[in-house]
C-alpha cells in the first residue's frame, strides 16, 4: 500500500477492521486501538523503540493479533505548519514500514497532542507525574486517531 489520505484509508478498509494511530517518539511508540466501528480510539500500549527491523516486527504482529486494517501516524508539525526534521523522520519510518507490511498508513497533524493530553491529565484526572510519563505516549496516540476518526465522521455526516 502507500501513504494515503484518511478518507481513502477509511475507505479502503474491510468490516470490522480496527485501526492503529502511533505517536511516534524518539525513545518510545505510542500506539492506540480503535474500536470495530471506528468511532472510538483507546489507549493501547506503549513499545520502548530499539532496532527498526524489531520496532516493525512488534508493529506487524499487533496488527495481525487485532486485525488492523489501517495506521495513523501523528505527523509533528510546527505550529506554522511547516514540516522539520521530526515531519522527515515520521515519513522515513512510514516508507520503511510499507517495505515490510502491506498496510495502507495515513498522516495525521499531531501539533499539541502531547500537551493537550498532559493538560488533562493533571487537570481533569489529577494524575502524579510518574504516572502521567507512563500513559503520555498511548494517551497521545488516542487523541491523534480520535481527531482522524473524528475528522472522517465529520466528512460523513
Amino acid at each position: 500500500m502507500a501513504v494515503v489520505e484518511i478518507t481513502e484509508l477509511m475507505n479502503n478498509l474491510k468490516m470490522g477492521q480496527r485501526l492503529l494511530g502511533l505517536d511516534l517518539g524518539g525513545k518510545t511508540i505510542g500506539l492506540a486501538l480503535s474500536d470495530v466501528m471506528r468511532s472510538i480510539a483507546t489507549p493501547f500500549q506503549t513499545i520502548r523503540r530499539t532496532k527498526f527491523k524489531t520496532d516493525a516486527q512488534t508493529l506487524i504482529d499487533l496488527i495481525e493479533t487485532h486485525d488492523v486494517g489501517g495506521l495513523v501516524l501523528g505527523l509533528p508539525l510546527s505550529m506554522d505548519g511547516s514540516e522539520g526534521p521530526r515531519c522527515q523522520s515520521t515519513r522515513t519510518f512510514a516508507r520503511n514500514l510499507l517495505e515490510k507490511i502491506d498496510i495502507p498508513i495515513a498522516l495525521w497533524d499531531e501539533r499539541l497532542s502531547s500537551a493537550a493530553v498532559e493538560r488533562i491529565l493533571i487537570n481533569d484526572v489529577d494524575m502524579t507525574r510518574k504516572r502521567r510519563k507512563e500513559v503520555i505516549d498511548k494517551a497521545a496516540a488516542a487523541y491523534i486517531l480520535q481527531g482522524a476518526l473524528d475528522a472522517n465522521h465529520s466528512k460523513l455526516s
